[in-house]
């Protein structure tokens, strides 16, 4: 594997984040069968009272391979009961995928994980779930992000295929600007260095739970992560 990365999903409550992670776990051939959060069978929540709320309360950890990436995945608490362990969560994340309920929309605990990661510092994708519910639509979605978290927020599928987006991409940054207009499209290089530098937030959409999307979520982000530097020295982070 040329690189790996710890990536954590956050969210507001219900808005399908571990169904997400089992349904990336599935994909990525992990694990058979797909867990459900209501049946209580879920591989992340394990703990006995996890499975009996149906809600994550504790964070949970599993690894998956896809394409040359490996990825330790993290799906963090989403309530905002237990906000304290998904805030001790981000220290020890490199990526994040923010999880967005298509037919609720930005929360207002949405914004506060915004906060945290902007914080901490953490490249994020988004993930806009259950787009197969009665919803306002994508682009209304789309433009909900971009007003209320960041003009970055922008349709992942058209930034890789070189789609028209790009130019508002290539306006967040004054190199890539020079580069739009000098070749008529950004390197997925140059994408990927405004991720990591959080200028740029790709947007991908679907239904974890009919997978729909999922393997959409796992090339765009194995494609648009970068490579870690590590330091020669070992060091590690607690974060349980």
């Amino acid at each position: 594997m040329s690189k790996q990365a710890v990536v954590g999903i956050l969210a507001h409550v219900d808005a399908g984040k571990t169904t997400l992670a089992e349904a990336m776990l599935f994909n990525a051939g992990r694990i058979r069968k797909r867990g459900r959060v209501d049946d209580g069978d879920s591989h992340l929540d394990t703990n006995e009272i996890e499975r009996e709320r149906g809600i994550t309360i504790f964070s949970s950890q599993a690894v998956l391979d896809h394409g040359d990436t490996h990825v330790m995945l993290v799906d963090a608490p989403g309530h905002v009961d237990f906000s304290a362990e998904a805030e001790r969560t981000l220290r020890a994340l490199d990526y994040a995928i923010l999880v967005v309920g298509a037919n609720d929309g930005v929360q207002g605990h949405t914004e506060t994980l915004w906060r945290l990661l902007a914080r901490y510092d953490i490249p994020t994708f988004i993930y806009i779930n259950k787009i197969d519910l009665e919803n306002p639509g994508r682009d209304v979605l789309l433009a909900q992000l971009g007003q209320r978290l960041s003009e970055g927020c922008l349709d992942a599928s058209e930034l890789l295929a070189g789609g028209a987006v790009q130019e508002d991409a290539a306006a967040l940054d004054e190199s890539a600007l020079e580069e739009f207009l000098d070749a008529g499209e950004l390197s997925v290089a140059t994408l990927s260095r405004m991720v990591a530098e959080r200028k740029l937030f790709p947007c991908f959409a679907g239904s974890a739970l009919k997978d729909q999307g999922v393997d959409e979520l796992l090339d765009g982000i194995c494609a648009l992560m970068r490579e870690q530097a590590w330091l020669p020295e070992f060091a590690a982070r607690v974060y349980r």
